[in-house]
């Protein structure tokens, strides 16, 4: 969480697992920026996954909490990926105003193998599939989904695709992770995830200036050229600018998110806001899992025991929930009646 002991607008103000709002009024751009510690390392740490899928989570990870935390209701903000590739699922689950949790599904000897030839970039390791960006904001809601494909491209792709297609909003956007190492107190050194990123999105007050060209739509009739609209120079520069960033910068704990801010855009000049603090945390509960069972049938309650008892690990957190049978009526309808 944020070290609230310093200032708005003092450089490290916000600190790790806070995403930083800012504007760049100049340029008429808007965004998000965010360095991950404590938060993320403690996510991955719990899963001890391999490396190469610790990275890939990671930065899921971050992508959602840029997205997340900008909705302004209660409810949830949902990312996950299912593709072809040696990672065939990713889930990260953001509750607001500041919950995170998330885990990867993989092949182990398919993984093995594209370590082995050197395939650890995320568009090798997920593949071609599809990710889904789902918003929900409660009962009595309807959920808003976007599917944007995967075939080859990198996370960060997919986020600037999916805002020029579904929201068509011209947006750039940075993902970086790192490994670290810091010398302890007590001597020697410890390693830890860190992770940060940038989303800047381009919003000028008259709408004509966010067009960009046209996606192609096909093939066009002899002799007829293509209308494109001229990308606007504010927006261009703002690309040109958050393509400086160094991954390194982005993951940096002695950088901070309001010392890169003001790298990037000072000669414009940059506007931050209050921070939205992130935590790892999970929403499963003893509760909420025998709801999950009530609902089963007697077949598959059956099956669901083991050693006379039925177990059930949640796949985010890793905490283990005990049940009787007995618990549950023999028709799957509910929690049995006492007598």
């Amino acid at each position: 969480m944020s070290d609230l002991s310093g200032s708005l607008g003092e450089l490290g103000f916000a600190g790790d697992d806070a995403v930083v709002p800012f504007a760049v009024e100049g340029l008429d751009a808007r965004g998000r920026a965010v360095q991950l510690g404590p938060m993320l390392d403690s996510i991955l740490a719990r899963h001890a996954y391999p490396e190469p899928v610790s990275r890939l989570l990671a930065e899921m990870i971050v992508l959602t909490v840029l997205l997340g935390t900008s909705l302004k209701f209660q409810g949830k903000f949902i990312a996950q990926t299912q593709t072809d590739g040696p990672v065939d699922l990713l889930v990260v689950d953001f509750s607001t105003p500041s919950d995170v949790r998330a885990y990867a599904r993989f092949d182990e000897a398919r993984l093995a193998a594209a370590v082995e030839r050197g395939e650890t970039e995320p568009e090798d390791l997920l593949g071609s599939g599809v990710m889904a960006l789902t918003v929900d904001q409660g009962a009595h809601t309807q959920r808003y989904q976007g599917i944007v494909e995967l075939n080859g491209t990198t996370l960060e792709e997919v986020a600037e695709g999916y805002f020029r297609q579904s929201e068509q909003i011209p947006t750039t956007v940075r993902l970086a992770v790192a490994r670290i190492a810091r010398r302890e107190e007590t001597g020697g050194f410890r390693e830890s995830w860190r992770a940060g990123g940038l989303v800047a999105q381009f919003l000028p007050e008259a709408p004509e200036r966010m067009r960009l060209p046209d996606l192609p739509g096909g093939d066009l009739p002899e002799g007829v050229e293509a209308f494109e609209f001229e990308p606007d120079d504010a927006w261009l520069e703002v690309r040109a600018l958050v393509d400086t960033i160094e991954d390194s910068e982005l993951a940096d704990p002695e950088v901070g998110v309001e010392r890169l801010l003001f790298r990037l855009f000072h000669e414009r000049g940059v506007r931050v806001f209050p921070s939205d603090g992130v935590r790892d945390e999970c929403s499963c509960s003893r509760e909420r899992i025998r709801d999950v069972l009530s609902s089963f049938t007697a077949t598959e309650i059956e099956e669901s025991i083991e050693d006379g008892r039925i177990e059930v690990t949640c796949e985010f957190c890793g905490e283990a929930y005990e049940f009787e049978p007995s618990e549950f009526d023999p028709e799957g309808e509910g929690p049995a009646e006492e007598a």
